[in-house]
């Protein structure tokens, strides 16, 4: 595993499609923990209208052999900036693919999408049942309550 991000200067991709994630050795293979990456101002373009759509991600997993390092996941979230996209397109995409090439034991992601047109849309996935034992904290993120 030869990280192409770290301690490296990289450009943000053009889109997710070119995004590369890069993954490393879990130092602490063999017992089950939770790592949660928080995204509070992550952006994507609403394939429509395109305008942009913004979210708070919050992506807890749970580590097989590798972990995703995080200079390159928060250049693959910053890709999403000029990618059109659904609100569950997004969200989903980026589970899938997180858990599709990292196969961690288990993997949920939140989207929590600030409105546009007066309706905010929450968005969650996930790989299946988290591991027996595995400590599951609330994601944190109130839901939407406009001004009131």
């Amino acid at each position: 595993m030869n990280p192409l991000h770290l301690g490296q200067t990289s450009a943000l991709p053009a889109s997710p499609d070119v995004a590369t994630l890069d993954y490393v050795p879990n130092p602490r293979m063999g017992r089950p923990y939770l790592v949660r990456f928080s995204a509070p101002e992550f952006t994507s373009l609403c394939p429509v209208t395109g305008q942009p759509d913004f979210a708070h991600l919050v992506i807890d997993y749970a580590p097989g052999a590798t972990i995703v390092e995080s200079k390159s996941l928060k250049l693959f979230l910053g890709s999403f900036r000029n990618h059109a996209g659904f609100h569950e397109d997004c969200t989903v995409g980026i589970g899938e693919r997180l858990f599709e090439e990292m196969q961690p034991l288990w993997l949920r992601i939140g989207g929590y999408w600030y409105p546009r047109g007066g309706i905010p849309i929450d968005v969650f996935w996930q790989s299946g049942a988290p591991p027996e034992g595995l400590w599951l904290p609330d994601q944190g993120v109130p839901g939407y309550r406009g001004r009131g």
